[in-house]
């Protein structure tokens, strides 16, 4: 989730890293001296506290410097591309650099800045990097809310998501589902969505087998920083892969589009939205269905810089178009936390409860295991 050495994070680890190999700036207060110094000699004074602290390494420009001139072989990122530029939340940038790389897994060649350069400092250096992507399509990594288990989020990901549903009243199930997302260019995202699992028969015998197959695509309509808010549409093809005998599919192909809405609340708190419709190929076998669902949550983190908790509730609803048909409600509170000190790994544990219908509904419980790929290996940033 937490940007990579080679990316956003690496910004001002690479940055600081640079400054060992200048002995005017090797001290934490020398550099507080110089940089104090350069701050009143500009008017923009971010620009002067990254040409100070940060260019030694970066470059001016912001694309790096060669790694005979830095000294290290540690990888250096271009600040250019907005690729990875754009990913990451100001605040993961500034927690490296006021604490240093060991605080999200990186190396101890970025030191901590925190007694040398307020947050306040940090921020205006990062308001400074920013500039150096000169396209506002990328949306920022602010707008990269929390992922709840069941309503899908606006922004465009990279993830691997592993989510295993069992149930705890009833015939006996155990439902799994492996997504994958790729983002492409600044605005899309593609993924698959592979279903399987094992369920009890009404005889009382078990049965397993893969379900229906899902592919889909994904595109921001909107975004905004200054106002918190990102909008996207998609459509998926539900392909018919699963056994309908056995409960594990539909029997027919099904398009499914919809929009999503992200926003962004005071305190840490945030809102998302999503609503869209199944529409099967073959309606002998499934009917025509509206769906809709939100997502209330607000996220805590351990210290200033530590592990996030992110606590939510989702409401979820569907009805059938078929006349005299009613919703379904059902409400599944939850809580993501980050595992990984890159914070690109999370683990998500919930309760999806029917509110009504319970005599053909069962409760379940909801378990994901999500790995952000872009932002480094499975197993590094630990």
């Amino acid at each position: 989730m937490r940007g990579l050495l080679t990316r956003p994070l690496a910004v001002l680890v690479a940055s600081a890293a640079g400054m060992l190999a200048v002995p005017w700036l090797a001290a934490p207060i020398a550099a507080q001296d110089a940089m104090s110094h350069a701050a009143k000699q500009q008017v923009h004074t971010g620009e002067a506290l990254y040409r100070a602290a940060c260019a030694a390494c970066h470059g001016a420009d912001g694309r790096g410097t060669t790694q005979a001139l830095v000294g290290f072989d540690v990888p250096l990122p271009d600040f250019t591309d907005c690729n990875f530029a754009s990913r990451e939340p100001d605040a993961d940038w500034i927690a490296i650099a006021h604490q240093g790389g060991p605080v999200r897994g990186f190396s101890r060649l970025m030191p901590a800045f925190g007694a040398a350069l307020t947050v306040e400092e940090l921020q205006s250096v990062m308001d400074y990097i920013r500039t150096f992507c000169g396209d506002d399509d990328w949306p920022r990594g602010e707008l990269n809310l929390p992922r709840a288990q069941v309503t899908e989020k606006a922004y465009p990901e990279d993830e691997l998501v592993v989510t295993t549903v069992f149930a705890v009243e009833g015939a006996g199930a155990w439902m799994n589902e492996f997504v994958y997302e790729k983002r492409f260019g600044a605005l899309n995202q593609w993924e698959i969505a592979v279903p399987f699992g094992v369920r009890e028969r009404d005889t009382g015998d078990w049965t397993g087998g893969m379900g229906d197959i899902a592919v889909g695509v994904k595109r921001v309509l909107f975004h905004s920083l200054a106002s918190g808010t990102i909008f996207s549409a998609a459509a998926e093809i539900i392909l018919p892969t699963g056994d309908e005998d056995d409960g594990f599919g539909a029997g027919t192909a099904i398009f499914e589009p919809f929009v999503a809405l992200g926003q962004i609340l005071p305190a840490d708190a945030f809102v998302q939205l999503q609503a869209g419709a199944e529409f099967p190929f073959d309606r002998g076998r499934a009917e025509d269905e509206g769906f809709w669902r939100a997502v209330l949550g607000k996220t805590w983190t351990e210290g200033r810089w530590g592990r996030a908790w992110s606590p939510m509730v989702e409401l979820l609803g569907s009805r059938e178009f078929s006349s005299g048909a009613g919703a379904e409600w059902d409400v599944l509170p939850q809580v993501q936390v980050t595992l990984s000190r890159r914070q690109h790994v999370m683990a998500n544990i919930g309760v999806r409860v029917p509110l009504n219908r319970r005599d053909t509904r069962q409760t379940e419980l909801w378990i994901y295991l999500l790995w952000d790929w872009f932002d480094g290996r499975l197993f590094e940033g630990w």
